[in-house]
């Protein structure tokens, strides 16, 4: 009898294994750490369906799809996200006690360290592409955009109390350009630090007795750097890391990162915990000796401009007014050439308001205000153009050059061509033949060779510039050049050197035979001026000993 019992209840115990095996296999890993799930994976009502019998709302035999696992965040996001929710937080948090103006730029710096944060998230994801290439731009445009933001507020605000506030974030926001330096960013947060303590520092002296909550912002501002150095050295200590080993193509990563966060939702959960919405806020209280409100307007020309039917009679209105014809001009009085004041020069003379051309608080005296001009953008997020060499007429242009592959570049000139180089790094420029002049500007490790020139070479801001002479050079210029090195043949030793604002400048001369070293020479940098018998006379100053 027992067992004839056992045999009638196999299939239903069947079923109900195969209801509690389907549910089983829709849990999904992010809800085995969920406090309400138990150890076996399940929640805690999907145990009262089992409990119940096994009956779900899923139709029998159909296995409900299985949810998305989440894709766990690498460690550099990871403590990037702590920098986010920790230092710049806390300068977000003064910022709002702080109010105004700060408060308003304190939001946009979130929104630019966020827009780093998604920057991050695709260089996970990528390989690298080229730094000159459209997408590699289109990736920096959310983060270009958002600096540009904190920045527009400084300019917008120039009369602003707070206006060293509103500088020393807007000088210092240029740190998040890190993601452009290489080989060592963490310098560059340094030297962003330092620009924006300049400003900064001022707060502090302004307000050190006065409120020490702007003293306590600034501080939080600060540490921003140091946290962010510190995190550059462990994560990307030579620059931004990519991942070129499993990196899909960065179009598709930005794709996929711009998708997750378009289609993001807050959780459930996330808005319960956030409490239910706020009251409305409470009815205007009501005087009893408060006076009535004004009046309307009086009607013009018989129109009333306001109405109680709406917008569709007072168009309704107007096009009865228009309808008829003269009658709508009928009541107006008619100006005589009397009164007319462009007909009548003595009115003009006796005008109730006379003109005030010669009045400092005239409008038309000062005219309207030119904006500020705009802050460029920090050279390491500027575009950087394809290199070039072309001979436009007689004129060579040489510019964008960057450790060319055969790493020189050669010219072949002529007597009457001249030679404008621009914008160059790491580069040497061989020039073969006699050229009229040459012009060095904002090059940075470059070296120039030359066989001869009519006329000069002028190097203006080029740091760490080399230049070698094998033929004649009548004329060197050098203007705001940091650390320079010439080396001059036998037939040029009549050069003349002109140097303005110049530090660490040496001059190589060749021995006394073609075997001997050259023998290096340093161009004065300290003069004294004194006052004598009237006239000022200046010295170099010499160092004996």
């Amino acid at each position: 009898m027992a067992t004839n019992m056992n045999n009638n209840n196999l299939p239903a115990l069947i079923k109900r294994l195969e209801a509690a095996t389907n549910l089983l296999e829709s849990i999904v890993a992010p809800n085995l750490g969920d406090a309400s799930a138990s150890t076996n994976g399940t929640t805690s009502n999907d145990e009262a369906v089992l409990a119940a019998g096994g009956r779900t709302d899923q139709p029998r035999g159909v296995t409900p799809s299985p949810q998305p696992i989440s894709e766990p965040l690498p460690p550099a996001i990871e403590d990037f996200d702590t920098i986010i929710a920790e230092e710049v937080q806390a300068y977000a948090n003064m910022s709002e006690e702080i109010g105004g103006l700060v408060a308003e730029q304190s939001a946009a710096v979130l929104r630019a360290f966020a827009a780093e944060r998604r920057f991050l998230i695709v260089t996970t994801k990528a390989k690298k592409p080229d730094i000159q290439s459209s997408i590699y731009m289109e990736i920096l445009k959310e983060l270009q955009s958002t600096m540009g933001s904190v920045s527009d507020i400084r300019e917008a605000n120039r009369g602003s109390p707070v206006f060293n506030h509103l500088t020393a974030v807007s000088e210092g926001i240029g740190l998040l350009g890190w993601i452009t330096s290489e080989p060592k960013p963490a310098d560059y947060i340094l030297a962003m630090l330092s620009t924006a303590q300049y400003h900064g520092n001022r707060v502090i002296n302004e307000y050190k007795e006065k409120d020490r909550t702007h003293v306590e912002w600034v501080q939080a501002f600060y540490h921003i750097f140091k946290r962010l150095g510190a995190y550059v050295k462990q994560h990307h200590p030579t620059g931004v890391t990519w991942n070129n080993r499993n990196g899909v193509d960065p179009q598709e990563a930005l794709r996929e990162v711009q998708s997750n966060r378009t289609n993001s939702k807050p959780s459930t959960s996330a808005a319960n915990s956030l409490g239910p919405a706020p009251p409305p806020p409470p009815p205007l209280p009501s005087f009893d000796n408060a006076p009535p409100p004004p009046p309307p307007p009086m009607p013009i020309n018989g129109v009333s401009s306001v109405s109680s039917g709406g917008g569709t009679s007072d168009m309704g209105a107007v096009f009865d007014q228009l309808s008829k014809g003269e009658a709508v001009t009928s009541r107006l009085r008619k100006v005589s050439p009397s009164s007319q004041t462009h007909k009548n020069p003595a009115l003009r003379a006796n005008a109730p308001v006379p003109t005030r051309s010669d009045s400092q608080n005239s409008v038309s005296s000062r005219g309207k205000s030119p904006h500020p001009s705009k802050r460029p953008k920090p050279e390491s997020l500027r575009t950087k153009k394809p290199p070039r060499k072309e001979l436009d007429g007689n004129k060579w242009i040489i510019e964008n050059f960057d450790s060319p592959a055969d790493g020189v570049v050669e010219i072949r000139a002529a007597i009457s061509h001249s030679i404008l180089i621009t914008r160059c790094t790491k580069t040497t420029i061989r020039v073969v033949g006699k050229a009229n002049a040459i012009a060095l500007d904002n090059c940075t490790h470059c070296a120039l060779v030359i066989d001869s020139l009519v006329s000069a070479v002028d190097v203006i801001k080029s740091p760490k510039f080399e230049m070698q002479v094998m033929g004649t050079l009548p004329t060197i210029m050098l203007d705001q050049v940091d650390g320079a090195a010439v080396y001059l043949s036998r037939e040029s030793l009549g050069t003349e050197i002109f140097t303005s604002k110049c530090s660490g400048v040496n001059v190589n001369l060749p021995g006394t035979s073609d075997d001997d070293d050259y023998e290096e020479r340093a161009l004065p940098e300290q003069v004294r001026s004194v006052v004598r018998d009237g006239v000022l006379v200046s010295e170099i100053v010499e160092h004996a000993g």
